[in-house]
């Protein structure tokens, strides 16, 4: 071959390969400085960067999806910004109400102090029989005095009071021991109703939760939370009576007025520290016999007749 030939045929490869390169630029690539080659794509990476090429802008911007999270700003807050929510309702001045209380109560020396349901049982009877006594002495303190109740449970203890020995005691005889606390020939007729159940049923134990101890005759919810603290060392709920229903609504402890015990143990629960629970029935009920009196409460002498709505209202006499 003549070197004319070899000539023509280099420049035709130079040609090809100009040609070549430019084609693998390809519209998208974008310009490059002088000089500059194009670096090495994998075979995986070709297929994809020649889908992109072809495909919309849509579809491309869909596989570039990026999470992005950052803080709104002073403008933004507000339009659509969750705020914190607000803390829940609770008594202004409970607090200082309840220091207060407990100051005046500081003395311990109420009723209830001597002889509620946690001093009514015989401490050297066997656990089982103890948790009974417990029990009963609740069921006899509904609408009665501590004293009546303490001086009924002295005369039930005398003769051996356990499930067995109120079961074999007739219901005259039976009436005549607890007479006169409140009820009591309703209270004769469940406590032989509950005894034999707790025989028949728990062995003649007590239930040790609320749901069983409300379940038996003569046992309402008051007593099943009582029950369940002194009986069994839990704390299952605020203990309301008359006590606690008539000084939880004075001091303006409920959110709104409340009509029962049960409603104003749900209004309690809603907001008092749980930790509080099991000090609030002997404090109130204690604080109700002393200061806080069911007719002619002895504002003057009480520590929170400047913080008592119900003072307030009275003129705080």
């Amino acid at each position: 071959m003549c070197s004319a030939q070899k000539f023509v045929m280099r420049m035709a490869g130079l040609t090809m390969v100009t040609r070549s390169r430019s084609r693998s630029r390809g519209s998208g690539a974008g310009p490059r400085g002088a000089g500059e080659e194009a670096a090495p794509v994998r075979k995986g990476e070709a297929n994809a960067e020649g889908k992109k090429s072809h495909g919309p802008a849509k579809r491309q911007r869909k596989t570039q999806k990026l999470s992005v999270a950052y803080e709104a700003s002073d403008n933004e807050k507000g339009e659509g910004a969750k705020l914190p929510e607000a803390p829940g309702w609770e008594p202004p001045d409970w607090q200082q109400q309840l220091v207060n209380i407990r100051t005046m109560r500081s003395g311990k020396d109420a009723p209830v102090d001597q002889l509620g349901a946690e001093h009514c049982y015989d401490p050297s009877a066997p656990p089982k029989v103890r948790r009974y006594q417990v029990l009963l002495s609740l069921m006899l303190s509904s609408q009665t005095k501590d004293q009546v109740t303490a001086g009924a449970m002295e005369r039930l203890r005398a003769r051996g009071l356990t499930v067995d020995s109120i079961l074999q005691t007739d219901d005259s005889t039976l009436g005549a021991l607890i007479y006169p606390v409140g009820f009591w020939r309703s209270k004769v007729k469940f406590i032989k109703q509950t005894s034999a159940i707790l025989q028949q049923r728990y062995g003649g134990d007590i239930p040790s939760s609320v749901a069983e101890l409300v379940a038996l005759p003569g046992v309402g919810p008051k007593m099943a939370h009582l029950a369940m603290a002194v009986a069994w060392g839990a704390v299952s709920g605020i203990a309301v009576d008359t006590h606690v229903h008539r000084i939880a609504n004075r001091l303006g402890w409920t959110k709104t007025a409340t009509k029962s015990p049960e409603k104003t143990r749900a209004a309690l629960e809603a907001w008092l520290p749980r930790e509080l629970w099991s000090e609030i029935n002997g404090l109130l009920v204690g604080f109700g016999q002393q200061t806080c009196l069911p007719v002619r409460p002895r504002c003057h002498t009480c520590l929170n007749r400047s913080l008592c709505p119900a003072a307030q209202s009275r003129g705080g006499s």
